[in-house]
């Protein structure tokens, strides 16, 4: 059984915390300085007071799960701490039970936009499939409460999928519609993000208001992202290496070199998703070659799957709209993103391709060699997921074949995998349907 994590302190040490904190209470209204200055000066009041009054609970911000290649047997769990936290350790139980299995963390150091912080990782193997589980952080003296982890049974399962959810209103939208989609489905296995998480993928505020949002559901199933160009972004509004969404999510390995972790396939039940990067015009300026390198990828990543479906994730889209009082963007087939992978989805047996980027819900129904068909890939343009729209923006492709109540709102995607059918409806915040897709075979 878990040991109690609790020890008395001596007086000389609780008198020396004291003055510590005291001091550091006295300093607390002349802080000053950039948010994560004042962060990091904050610091030692925050574990002062923490001691002071006895509390063992550990300094844990964060907690996630991440999705892994096999959710059936392992799971990655992540948090952020205000200090270095050796011996840190992630330890589960079958849930309920007293006999339990311990792995340890790492402890990476972490000054991202002058954040002083450290990342914490452990990645748990040997789990039994379709089995409910409970875990919790411990380090030192200090401990998590018991949190829920339930592995992938190989057969039904509910996905939530969210499309773009950069925000600039501190994120309240991305929040009220994640949790409110969440009560309203808590059956969730998982949940995808479709790309642009956040506006600026520098900033840190940013990132911590988005792990906000999902706080209580990204510590209790999986979290499966895709990197969009807004992650590419620095605080100038300048391109730069995605080094925020890489450290943050600790993402199944591809084999490359150059973009490990950019992108990456995971199977849940008896589908496989393969999560494809778009962001080759920002990486590009960094390091060339992740758009050839997917071509190459994906081919034999699909090839290999013995999973009855097959679901693509991308975050720019495969069509390209044409705007409004630009008459010289005609409507057609993106260049990159369309001529470059759709042949592929259709030689490979794609089922469903999901696309984001343009903040805006379409559904083009079967596309199959660039034209309407009654069979190939079914292909969904999934919305917004955030306070950031495009209103009176896009002009309607020939392609489409459901749009979303005009002028956009935010809206998410709910999937339910059965054995024998994929089911995909849309949402309103409100819970309205708006689309809903079902797919058999």
């Amino acid at each position: 059984m878990m040991k109690d994590i609790q020890r008395p302190i001596s007086r000389r040490k609780f008198l020396t915390i004291a003055g510590s904190a005291l001091a550091a209470l006295a300093g607390g209204c002349a802080l000053s300085g950039t948010p994560a200055a004042v962060e990091n000066a904050a610091k030692p009041l925050r574990k002062a007071v923490k001691t002071l009054t006895g509390d063992t609970s550990l300094d844990a911000d964060y907690i996630r799960q991440i999705i892994t290649k096999d959710s059936q047997t392992s799971r990655t769990i992540m948090w952020h701490s205000p200090y270095e936290q050796d011996g840190a350790e992630v330890v589960w139980r079958a849930a309920g039970g007293e006999e339990y299995v311990s792995v340890p963390a790492s402890n990476e150091h972490y000054t991202d936009d002058g954040q002083d912080i450290y990342l914490h990782s452990a990645h748990i193997e040997g789990l039994s499939k379709g089995a409910s589980y409970e875990y919790r952080i411990i380090a030192k003296d200090s401990g998590t409460e018991w949190m829920p982890l339930k592995t992938d049974s190989g057969k039904s399962f509910k996905a939530l999928i969210f499309p773009d959810t950069q925000c600039s209103d501190g994120y309240v939208t991305w929040r009220d519609v994640a949790q409110d989609a969440w009560k309203r489905n808590p059956d969730t296995d998982f949940f995808i993000n479709m790309g642009d998480l956040v506006d600026n993928g520098e900033d840190h505020n940013q990132w911590n208001q988005w792990l906000t949002g999902v706080d209580g559901m990204i510590s209790s199933i999986p979290f499966a992202p895709i990197m969009g160009n807004h992650e590419t972004y620095t605080l100038d509004w300048k391109t730069r290496w995605p080094e925020a969404y890489l450290k943050l999510f600790d993402l199944p390995e591809n084999g490359s070199r150059e973009f490990n972790r950019h992108y990456y396939s995971y199977d849940y039940g008896d589908v496989h998703f393969a999560v494809v990067n778009t962001q080759w015009d920002e990486l590009n300026d960094f390091k060339e070659g992740i758009y050839d390198e997917q071509l190459e990828w994906l081919p034999k990543d699909l090839a290999a799957s013995k999973k009855k479906w097959k679901i693509v994730l991308l975050h720019r889209d495969v069509l390209r709209y044409g705007i409004k009082k630009r008459p010289e963007r005609i409507p057609g087939i993106s260049e990159d993103v369309g001529r470059g992978f759709m042949p592929i989805f259709d030689k490979y047996g794609v089922d469903v391709v999901l696309t984001a980027h343009l903040h805006t819900y379409r559904n083009r129904g079967h596309l199959y060699n660039f034209e309407p068909s009654s069979h190939g890939p079914y292909y969904i343009l999934t919305g917004v997921a955030g306070n950031v729209r495009y209103p009176d923006l896009w002009i309607d492709h020939p392609l489409d074949k459901t749009v979303a109540p005009q002028p956009e709102t935010d809206n998410y995607l709910t999937l339910e995998a059965s054995e024998n059918t994929l089911h995909f409806q849309c949402f309103l915040p409100d819970g309205t349907i708006i689309d809903d897709v079902t797919l058999r075979k």
